[in-house]
This record gives C-alpha cells, sequence and structure tokens, in this order.
C-alpha cells in the first residue's frame, strides 16, 4: 500500500509538473480574431490595430490577429458575439466606455464586461472637443451660450449613442440646460467629414485621432476632456473645469477581454503578451504620438475596475436623467 502511495503522489506531481509546462508553452494555434463595436477609423479599430501592428513590429509571438469589425447596437453585437464563443481561446475584444453603458441602459443588452474574461486594460484616452477653423465659436462657453439661445439648432458628431462623446453631451446638457443634438456616424472618418465639411457644428475627437489636424489648422480646440491638461495637446487649450463647467467627466478607458470560458492558459498568454508590448519602443512612440495615457490592469484588479466603473457610469448617467435599467 505505501508503495502504491507513493506512486500516487510521483504520479500526480508529474502531472501537475506536465500541466503547468503546457500552460507555459501554451500559444495560439490558428489567427486571433480581436473583435472591435465600431467601423473602420473609429476610435476602437484605430487603437486595435495599432497594438496589433506593435505585435507584429515587435515581433512578440508567431501568432497573427485579424482586426473583425462587429458594429450594431452600439457595443452590443460584439459584445454577444464574444460572449457566444464561450471557450474559445483565439477570440478577444477591445473595449471602450461604451461597453458598460449600453448595459446599463439598454434592456435588450444580454451580457456585461464583467460577465467575460478580463484580459487587460491598456489605456486612458484623453479627449478635444473641436470644431472648424473658421467657426464663431471661439471657446466652449461660446458654444454652450448658442445652444442655450437656439436649442437644438447646432450639431455635434458622434458615434455609438452612448459612447463617450455622446456620455459627455449628455452630462453638459444636463449641467448647462443648453440642447443640441448628437448625430451618430459609423466611422471615423465620416465624423471627421461631417465636421470639416460644416453638415455639424462640433466634435469631441479621442487623443489617437488627433493627428496633425490641429498644428495643421484643419481644426481648431475649444476644450480638452480630461481632469488635468495634456502635455501633448495644445498649451492654451483649457479643461472643461478650467472652461467652467466642474462636471464628472466620462472616462474612456480601452483594453481587452476574452469569452467567458477561456482556458487561464489561454488568458495568462495574452496578459503576459500585454504587458511584454507596452515596455517596447513601438509602444511608447504610438503613447507619445497619439496622447493616450497608459495605465496597465490585469486579471483581478481588472475586474475591479470594471465594477467601479460601472458604479461611475451609473452615476453619471442619472446626473444627466438618463434612465438606467439596471
Amino acid at each position: 500500500m505505501e508503495i502504491l502511495k507513493r506512486l500516487a503522489v510521483a504520479a500526480l506531481a508529474i502531472a501537475a509538473t506536465h500541466g503547468a509546462a503546457a500552460a507555459q508553452d501554451w500559444t495560439p494555434r490558428r489567427p486571433v480574431n480581436v473583435v472591435v463595436h465600431t467601423g473602420p477609423g473609429a476610435g476602437s479599430d484605430a487603437f486595435a490595430r495599432a497594438f496589433v501592428n506593435v505585435i507584429e513590429k515587435e515581433k512578440l509571438t508567431t501568432a497573427r490577429f485579424v482586426v473583425q469589425n462587429r458594429t450594431g447596437g452600439g457595443s452590443i453585437n460584439a459584445i454577444n458575439y464574444i460572449a457566444a464563443q464561450n471557450d474559445d481561446d483565439t477570440t478577444l475584444g477591445v473595449y471602450a466606455s461604451n461597453w458598460t453603458t449600453d448595459y446599463l441602459v439598454q434592456k435588450d443588452a444580454q451580457t456585461s464586461l464583467q460577465a467575460l474574461t478580463p484580459i487587460a486594460n491598456l489605456i486612458f484616452e484623453p479627449a478635444l472637443i473641436v470644431v472648424r477653423p473658421d467657426s464663431r465659436f471661439k471657446t466652449l462657453k461660446d458654444f454652450i451660450d448658442t445652444a442655450k439661445a437656439n436649442p437644438n439648432q447646432l450639431k455635434q458628431a458622434g458615434g455609438s449613442p452612448l459612447g463617450r462623446d455622446a456620455m459627455l453631451r449628455h452630462i453638459m446638457v444636463a449641467f448647462t440646460g443648453a440642447q443640441w443634438p448628437l448625430v451618430s456616424f459609423p466611422g471615423g472618418g465620416e465624423r471627421l467629414a461631417a465636421v470639416m465639411g460644416g453638415h455639424v457644428d462640433t466634435l469631441v475627437l479621442d487623443g489617437s485621432e488627433v493627428g496633425d489636424f490641429i498644428s495643421s489648422g484643419k481644426l481648431r480646440a475649444l476644450a480638452q476632456v480630461s481632469d488635468v491638461r495634456v502635455p501633448t495637446f495644445p498649451a492654451d487649450v483649457p479643461t472643461i473645469k478650467e472652461a467652467g463647467y466642474d462636471i464628472a467627466l466620462p472616462l474612456q478607458p480601452r483594453g481587452v477581454v476574452a469569452p467567458p470560458k477561456m482556458s487561464p492558459a489561454a488568458a495568462d498568454f495574452y496578459r503576459k503578451l500585454l504587458a511584454r508590448m507596452i515596455e517596447t519602443p513601438t509602444w511608447q512612440k504610438y503613447v507619445e504620438e497619439t496622447r493616450v495615457q497608459t495605465s496597465f490592469i490585469a486579471a483581478g484588479d481588472l475586474s475591479k475596475f470594471f465594477d467601479q466603473t460601472t458604479e461611475r457610469t451609473r452615476n453619471a448617467l442619472k446626473s444627466a436623467n438618463i434612465e438606467v435599467a439596471r
């Protein structure tokens, strides 16, 4: 009996060692689908393609990553698709702020961020409120005052009806009493074309979308959507609070989640891959050029962050007099 016990213990030790080695050796055996909820050129699409490019350029893995655009219902189509993949180890999703907002507001939303496997938050993204260079609005106050005097005459280009730009509009409307509609476009290029062509009056431009539009004079910034001034934004552009509107700004985190039952080995592989990615020169260059802020939050800490973000978003929705479903 003693010999049998020793053999059993040895077998378990070998199995555990083999399991640990297998987990360490896990790597995707087919292309990894990176699902985004936006159309080509919009914030999440641009971000996904950017970090995929960093991984490829730095040769961090031999695995191939393919961005998939699954638009519709704000974030609902994308997040439901990821949830439906269940235990697939080669599906990832890139979330943004509206993945939380849509779940809180849309009654037909089936899946919360908390129901998915947390991989890693990668950035927080500031933004600019911009107008055409020949716009009559020189300050954010000019725009707000005009919108109060002429309700629903001005227009704001936007993406998802509950994205960060739309949430900012809801909060500003509730805070100031001004009224102006959001005109949604599926892609970032279409939103830019709308404001530059004079079809709408303003746009909230994510840091990663700013490019040289401000420095070249193609657009002019009225305010920074950030708690503090961003060093890579124009120095003379105030934050919204500095412009006279002390509101709770909606966050714009961007990061990666996976299907609910992704294997621990696969989830660990992606977390370690992304942790290595943010240390590379190519990533550092991306952060500098796109004016985003690296914020790596992984695994259990990311789950806690989702809970905190959900509560903050719920409070922001209520402050804007938007009915929440849950």
